[in-house]
């Protein structure tokens, strides 16, 4: 005999979010280090300050997946007070940075601005392309949402402080929100280790990650392999950068444009494309 399956249910959605104040933004937290990292938490609580704040976040950290969407798997969707946001909605979904911003928009509200952060180390130079911070900022803009990801470099003794970053954050958010940003384009933040000297718009540098492969074998003898690395700069890495801002103890700025098209090099590429 077998036993008979329980019907499907259709799982009752949160309900949408309401703005306390209406003629404030709604603003939309995110992140990749996690609900429960002291960046989100710092950069949530100031943002209430000046806006309609819900958070939606990975469970947990999901540094460096970049601007990946889950399709293959359902994903869960769940309040979680614990958080210590307060009478801030928080949410934590077992996905990505971007997938939380997905999530977020069509389950929530379709916010005024979506902001990421304060991730607990810089994303600077070719960081952009793989950092789950800047990829909830990516996903905010793909939805024609303004979009905003910061990041904070640690103090000298390893350990961080939120308190000056996420006090201005709001206030730049807020600009951001009455202002807008043009199609495409989002802004990169990052606030040096200890108190700023000031603020600099800045371009995107060429600081990445020199990769080291460090192999190891476990205890079944069978060899493994840990994707290790070194941050790096060129040496004429200049004021101009975030990287070099950053250095000098200036909170950076960076406009990035969402533009994949190499268009100075599409004449020159039609003169030799073979033709079928």
């Amino acid at each position: 005999m077998t036993a008979e399956l329980p019907a499907r249910t259709q799982a009752a959605r949160p309900p949408r979010f309401q703005p306390a104040n209406p003629a404030r933004p709604t603003i939309l937290v995110a992140n990749d280090d996690g609900i429960f990292s002291p960046g989100i938490k710092a950069l949530g609580l100031a943002l209430a300050e000046v806006g309609n704040v819900f958070v939606v976040a990975p469970d947990v950290e999901q540094s460096a997946v970049g601007h990946g969407i889950t399709i293959r798997r359902p994903l869960r969707f769940k309040h979680t007070a614990a958080a210590g946001f307060g009478d801030i909605p928080a949410y934590r979904v077992d996905g990505t940075p971007a997938d939380c911003v997905v999530l977020g928009v069509h389950l929530l509200a379709r916010p005024d601005l979506v902001v990421s952060g304060i991730n607990i180390g810089p994303n600077l130079g070719d960081d952009l392309t793989h950092s789950g911070t800047v990829a909830a900022a990516i996903e905010g803009l793909a939805l024609g949402i303004p979009s905003i990801a910061f990041s904070q470099q640690a103090r000298p003794d390893g350990e961080y402080d939120f308190a000056a970053g996420a006090a201005y954050a709001a206030r730049l958010a807020a600009e951001v929100a009455a202002r807008g940003l043009p199609p495409r384009t989002l802004l990169n933040v990052n606030f040096p280790g200890t108190g700023p000297q000031g603020v600099q718009v800045t371009e995107v540098g060429m600081h990445r990650w020199e990769d080291r492969i460090d192999s190891r074998q476990d205890p079944e003898g069978r060899e493994y392999h840990w994707v290790a690395g070194t941050s790096t700069a060129p040496e004429d890495e200049d004021e101009r950068t975030d990287y070099g801002a950053v250095q000098r103890g200036f909170i950076s700025v960076s406009p990035v444009r969402l533009d994949l098209t190499a268009r100075d090099l599409m004449p020159q590429l039609s003169e030799y494309l073979p033709a079928l």
